[in-house]
């Protein structure tokens, strides 16, 4: 039997299983095959629960339940836990020492309260750390256009796993870009919502404030409806984002108006962007020029901030020594086998104070308002996401020097890093190829609290520039 429905949206897919031309066991089983014949070429997977998930989707007495109830879904291994699972975040340490999460998460019940059925974990890089998703515990998450490159991290095998057509959506959580870096190397809508949008329970944060959590998908559509069955806080969340006056759905083909677009075509820092990134996002303003929207250039040095950048290090170094910290304890044997990157991390964050760490949180609260006037002129900020292509596979992986990958990663996620310190909701879009057909995203940021521009805004130029789903070479091999 075709398994073409794999290639549909999830709403188009949850559809299916709810006039009942679809059973969640056929849709089940089609994305299991799926996943069998392509997943050993681009290694998207860090675990599976297979005949778990087929249990979960044959029950007989199975309500058909939530959004997407028998959806086939991808959980990333990082951050979020689901009861019964192995959990890895591209540890060879967690590789070695196997460690069973005892329950879920929050945001891993809300998936299953929306009917979504887990089929297993993709692949991250080691603990999160880098823009690329090649950890030598698992190795690398393919490009799925093109198998020779990055497929973008650190949600990297959640991407991997959606433009292939494995799922039609899967789990992402974005600490610098990194559900919209994948989305631009794979070709896929990425959402990174505001700040404490979905709950991060149990945790009270995640790298202090860097943390989001959404998924990545090939349909703005399918991203507005995970949004409404998963957003909201959790009861004693210490922060919570205003709730949204309709469904996000409701957005979905709104009039967005005349918007004020903010133009950034350079990187804060002056370092380079590559000539077809430019194109891509010029190419874009004169689109949203001839759908009416005013376009203008906004200065690249008033989102600088190096005291920043620093500060963001400093963050991300303490938290990751704190979580290494906690494996040792929970396992009981000590750390060991980390990456370049990561070892150098522990390092540093092993030797803050708290007096330093709680400095640089307040760093990071003057480089946030500082993006926030900078782009309080306008409606929207437009820029690259990435201000390269995806980079072959190898040059950024877990055993090069950290000499070596260190500034590649800070120059590849410093446009997606702004709207993680700011808190704003940032989306990338597919809009553009290259000659050879490589993905480059286009991505746009709102004003806080502000998912609802994003959809309308994003609704209209997916209606104006469709874009290239899946790539066939996969599907129908």
């Amino acid at each position: 039997m075709s398994d073409d429905f794999l290639d549909l949206d999830g709403v188009a897919q949850a559809g299916l299983v709810r006039t009942g031309r679809l059973s969640p066991a056929e849709l089940v089983d089609a994305a299991i095959d799926r996943i069998e014949r392509l997943d050993p070429v681009l290694g998207a997977l860090a675990a599976e629960r297979f005949e778990r998930a087929r249990d979960e989707a044959a029950r007989p007495a199975r309500p058909a339940r939530g959004a997407f109830a028998g959806v086939p879904f991808l959980l990333k291994d990082a951050v979020q836990h689901s009861a019964g699972d192995r959990y890895q975040h591209g540890m060879t340490y967690l590789r070695e020492h196997p460690w069973v999460s005892p329950a879920d998460t929050a945001l891993t019940g809300r998936y299953r309260a929306a009917g979504l059925v887990l089929l297993g974990r993709t692949k991250v890089p080691e603990l999160t750390m880098s823009p690329t998703t090649e950890p030598l515990a698992h190795g690398p998450a393919r490009n799925p256009w093109d198998l020779t490159r990055s497929s973008g991290g650190s949600s990297g095998g959640s991407a991997v796993a959606v433009a292939s057509g494995m799922v039609a959506f899967a789990h992402g959580n974005d600490m610098g870009g990194s559900i919209r870096i994948p989305a631009s190397c794979c070709g896929l809508v990425g959402l990174k919502p505001s700040r404490a949008r979905i709950t991060l329970a149990p945790y009270a944060s995640y790298w202090g404030p860097l943390t989001h959590e959404h998924v990545l998908t090939r349909t703005v559509r399918d991203s507005a409806a995970v949004l409404d069955a998963t957003a909201g806080p959790a009861p004693g969340d210490l922060t919570a984002a205003p709730p949204p006056s309709r469904p996000w759905t409701a957005e979905l083909g709104a009039d967005p108006g005349r918007l004020h677009i903010g133009l950034l075509q350079e990187r804060p820092s002056g370092g380079p962007v590559a000539p077809e990134c430019v194109t891509a996002v010029n190419a874009t303003a004169r689109m949203l020029e001839s759908l009416g929207h005013h376009v203008r250039i906004l200065a690249p040095g008033a989102f600088a901030d190096a005291d920043g950048v620093s500060a963001m290090g400093l963050v991300i170094a303490t938290s990751v020594a704190r979580d290494v910290t906690a494996w040792e304890r929970r396992i009981g044997v000590p750390m060991h086998d980390l990456e370049p990157g990561t070892a150098a991390a522990v390092t540093r964050g092993s030797a803050t104070t708290t007096a330093q760490l709680l400095d640089a949180l307040d760093v990071l609260a003057r480089w946030s308002r500082r993006i926030v006037r900078a782009s309080s002129a306008v409606d929207i900020v437009l820029s690259p996401t990435l201000p390269g292509l995806p980079p072959p596979l190898g040059t950024l992986s877990g055993d090069r020097p950290l000499s070596e990958t260190a500034p590649a990663w800070t120059a590849m996620a410093e446009l997606a890093v702004l709207s993680n310190i700011s808190g704003q909701p940032a989306i990338s879009l597919p809009l553009h190829r290259t000659e050879t057909g490589l993905p480059i995203g286009v991505q746009l940021t709102a004003p806080y609290a502000r998912e609802d521009l994003l959809f309308r805004l994003s609704s209209q130029l997916e209606r104006t520039a469709p874009w290239p789903r899946t790539p066939s070479h996969l599907t129908r091999s």
